[in-house]
């Protein structure tokens, strides 16, 4: 069955890499990728499939229903695939408000247009919700999180994502749209924003200034390549089953300070700097409020059900992350001007 699938927040760091995905992979599929480009979204990261016949560009915000509705009419949308999102905890703190409009009524509204557009054979359509672990809350030294973990939100951005799922649910139980949702672990890959930590260090250490690690860097990690991210995407949206959520997680727990100092022995073998060099730029910082000390999620169901897994060691990935960082300066330079400097400065500065 041919398939319009409009991808949200296609032009940020996962999106990106699910959109090339679906671009290369189907190109039977009109692919749409609707993104508001706000500080995250960088259309240069589509550079190498944005002249191919079934991709499609629109430039709309998820907060506007009535530009929503004229895409879904324009292309004839028969999926979505829901990445668009703030994202960021420590911007969440700052702007509450944000998170709630982004993350919950654009969320609401993409529901209500679909809803809306979709009232004929809702059964053939699919609403996929991308979402994240974050929802569940934090763990002790033991346990993973499941698919029937509760949820209990501890910052602002994991609260309004934890309410865009359940209206995601209960758009689906009350109005019948078919929907899967997804909950993953800290993503790590090629074009990511660097506010994260590992992009944020990469780029300090290539410019020797200070890793501000919060705490004493003991929070706890599950960390998952972005194109194994992808990849799980596109099985769950092919073959996941309605109604269903799926984590997906990299089996892959670290320390804060331990990824800190695996990648900065990296960077100085890749720099060629003297051993021990990067790690001399590491500062504790007064940590942040509502601060998780470990997520680790159990993949159990993805894996058994549709066969996903890793395709790499987070040594390997962490290691190609690092290459095309070093290979790619130009795009570093220019999304780390403007905004991103002011928020860093705000940030950081008083801590």
């Amino acid at each position: 069955m041919k398939k319009n699938i409009l991808i949200t927040g296609g032009a940020g760091f996962i999106g990106s890499h699910v959109v090339r995905l679906f671009v290369n992979k189907y190109p039977g599929y009109k692919i749409v990728n609707l993104d508001a480009l706000t500080y995250a979204g960088n259309l240069e990261n589509l550079k190498d499939v944005e002249h191919a016949p079934n991709y499609f560009f629109e430039h709309v915000n998820i907060l506007e229903p009535d530009m929503l509705l004229n895409v879904f009419e324009q292309h004839d949308i028969t999926d979505v695939i829901h990445l668009a999102a703030e994202s960021h905890v420590d911007r969440s703190i700052l702007s509450p408000m944000d998170f709630i409009y982004t993350n919950i009524v654009g969320t609401v509204n993409l529901l209500n247009v679909a809803k809306s557009y979709w009232k004929e054979n809702l059964n053939t359509h699919r609403f996929h919700h991308v979402s994240t672990d974050e929802v569940y809350g934090t763990l002790g030294d033991e346990g993973f999180f499941t698919e029937e973990t509760a949820y209990a939100p501890n910052s602002p951005y994991s609260a309004s994502k934890a309410s865009s799922d359940h209206f995601v649910r209960a758009y689906g139980e009350t109005f019948h749209i078919p929907y899967v949702i997804t909950n993953c672990s800290n993503n790590y890959g090629p074009n990511h924003f660097p506010e994260k930590l590992i992009p944020l260090f990469i780029n300090n250490i290539m410019h020797k200034k200070p890793l501000p690690v919060y705490g004493k860097g003991e929070n706890t990690r599950d960390w998952l390549y972005v194109i194994d991210h992808a990849r799980a995407i596109d099985l769950v949206f092919h073959e996941g089953r309605n109604g269903e959520h799926y984590n997906v997680g990299g089996f892959n727990e670290w320390k804060n300070i331990d990824l800190v100092k695996l990648l900065c022995k990296q960077m100085d073998e890749k720099l060629k700097r003297e051993a021990g060099e990067s790690e001399k730029l590491i500062s504790y910082v007064k940590d942040r409020p509502g601060h998780d000390l470990r997520y680790a999620i159990d993949a159990t169901k993805i894996n058994k059900e549709l066969g996903w897994k890793p395709s790499v060691t987070f040594e390997e990935g962490l290691s190609a992350t690092i290459d095309w960082y070093l290979q790619n300066e130009a795009w570093l330079k220019h999304v780390t001007s403007g905004e991103y400097q002011n928020y860093y400065t705000e940030q950081y500065s008083n801590r």
